[in-house]
């Protein structure tokens, strides 16, 4: 282990622990609205960066570096067109949850629909954080540590045991933040971490071109653009794990779900003290979309220059930080990943109790005051934590590796959520029995494709089939069974409504820089042959 970079890594982490608790010093957190929402007075910064944060976790930057190393840049298309996810949301979808002053987002279900399709819900996204969301974000830090300081190695122990401890560890941690700081607490920790992990970003690209250039930063650019141009190409072929088509059909649904309706990730933005903070902070992250695979591919192009010959390609990424950069910096580095492991750990922790305490247990203990929801929230926190520190090591085992884990067990909850909840903003009519059919409906058949028939169809591609069956389903039952009185939106908001005047001239710009990027990695730009 490098002694001197684990004491970077430590004195980073605890300036940002100490800063973290500075700013919060004086709020307290014994009501629903402080623990859970910062009492909503977050500006565009702190929301752009923890939306940022957030999503850029250890599991993204491992999995995709890992994904180019074997393959090629097609899994920059997952992050790129996400691009116009954000804007739709920040255009269309935020107004409407700011509007009905929405804590989590099933709450536009119980709504629009009634109190079961709101439950139903939000124990699926519950499940997804359970078996899915933060196993992966414990490992995937655990992965990423024991790649840089080399655990088992000082210890003495299996890899499988170090990454054990390792995920223990980051669950404390991540967990005291959450437990004890609150919303608040994370969202100031993400403002100095998102800042950290562009700097590092940054420090990283230099560091591993000089080092693939022997010494020259231009030569190992040239180096990377003279060989192995496979590896450069984003526009993914029929043939490949991702097609570029996917973008158009199953990966633009799941995106739109990701960032306009998953809790974890829509709570920083419904943390907002007005809309207009909430559309900047929500444009803010996707501008750091456009640069982010700065960090989340080029390493691992790098890397297929690097080291041709990994046999454990998850550590395709940490291998790098231990190999190119200097010790001071890789203790930098090392804090900035497990930062964006713990932002999203928190977030989805966080996120957790807040649908378990708004949507379930309070209608359980309607009675209940604040303090005892705090209190409540807080020991299912630490539970879900422990039930997540044993499952976790265990995604190791997994076939196909980390990265199509992720996508693979997110996609069984996410769309279809997404195709009832887009039924709900887009109709008037449609019952909450026409719903509730249409997400069995969804989930039953989508599990039968992937679990027990060949389909010869990628599954992003069933899901914008499925999508497209479940809601024509829906409008059948609902021309049979609608509603009663037609759907009305009361305006129930608790911040200022107000839009952002420039921002479709700024979105009209990340538009632009979103299709640059896939020009500039396809064989029309450096990947041609």
């Amino acid at each position: 282990m490098n002694v001197t970079g684990f004491l970077c890594f430590l004195l980073f982490l605890g300036l940002v622990a100490v800063i973290a608790i500075y700013k919060t010093r004086k709020m307290r957190l014994n009501t629903t609205a402080a623990y859970f929402m910062g009492n909503r007075t977050l500006g565009f910064w702190m929301v752009g960066f923890s939306l940022f944060l957030t999503n850029m976790s250890c599991n993204t930057l491992i999995g995709e570096n890992e994904f180019v190393y074997t393959n090629d840049m097609s899994v920059m298309a997952w992050g790129m067109s996400s691009v116009l996810a954000m804007l739709i949301v920040a255009e269309f979808f935020l107004p409407i949850y700011l509007r009905m002053g929405a804590v989590t987002t099933p709450d536009f279900l119980g709504q629009r629909f009634g109190p079961r399709l709101k439950k139903i819900v939000s124990l699926f996204f519950l499940a997804s954080y359970v078996v899915s969301l933060i196993p992966t974000v414990l490992y995937g830090s655990a992965v990423a540590l024991n790649g840089i300081f080399h655990v088992d190695e000082v210890l003495g122990i299996s890899y499988f045991a170090a990454i054990w401890l390792l995920v223990i560890a980051v669950g404390i941690i991540g967990c005291c933040y959450t437990v004890l700081g609150g919303f608040r607490a994370i969202t100031v920790s993400d403002l100095v971490q998102g800042a950290a992990l562009l700097v590092g970003g940054i420090l990283l690209l230099v560091f591993g071109l000089r080092y693939l250039g022997q010494g020259s930063v231009l030569q190992g650019v040239q180096t990377i653009l003279a060989s192995k141009k496979e590896h450069l190409n984003a526009i993914g072929s029929a043939h490949d794990p991702i097609p570029f088509s996917t973008i158009f059909t199953g990966m633009f649904l799941i995106n739109l779900y990701y960032w306009g309706m998953e809790q974890y990730i829509m709570q920083q933005a419904l943390a907002a003290k007005s809309l207009s903070q909430g559309q900047k902070g929500i444009s803010l992250a996707a501008l750091g979309k456009v640069i982010a695979p700065l960090l989340l591919n080029v390493p691992g192009l790098i890397a297929v220059h690097l080291y041709p010959t990994l046999t454990n390609t998850a550590t395709v990424f940490p291998k790098l930080i231990g190999d190119v950069l200097p010790p001071v910096i890789t203790g930098f580095i090392a804090a900035v990943v497990f930062g964006s492991a713990i932002s999203t750990f928190n977030a989805g922790l966080n996120s957790s109790g807040t649908l378990f305490i708004m949507n379930l247990y309070k209608q359980w203990r309607s009675r209940a005051g604040d303090r005892e929801l705090v209190k409540a929230a807080r020991i299912f926190q630490l539970s879900i934590t422990l039930v997540a520190m044993c499952f976790s090591p265990f995604i190791s085992r997994f076939d196909g590796g980390f990265y199509y884990y992720i996508q693979k067990m997110s996609s069984f909850f996410s769309v279809p959520v997404f195709t009832v909840m887009i039924v709900g903003f887009m109709t008037k009519k449609v019952s909450e029995t026409a719903a509730t059919i249409g997400l069995l409906f969804f989930i039953v058949t989508y599990m039968l494709s992937q679990l027990v028939l060949d389909l010869p169809l990628h599954y992003l591609h069933v899901l914008g089939i499925l999508f497209i069956t479940t809601v024509a389903l829906m409008l059948i039952v609902a021309r049979w069974k609608p509603m009663a009185t037609p759907y009305v939106q009361p305006n129930t908001a608790v911040v200022d409504l107000k839009p952002w005047r420039s921002r479709h001239l700024f979105f009209l710009l990340l538009l632009v820089l979103m299709a640059g990027a896939f020009i500039l990695f396809s064989e029309a730009g450096i990947a041609k042959q």
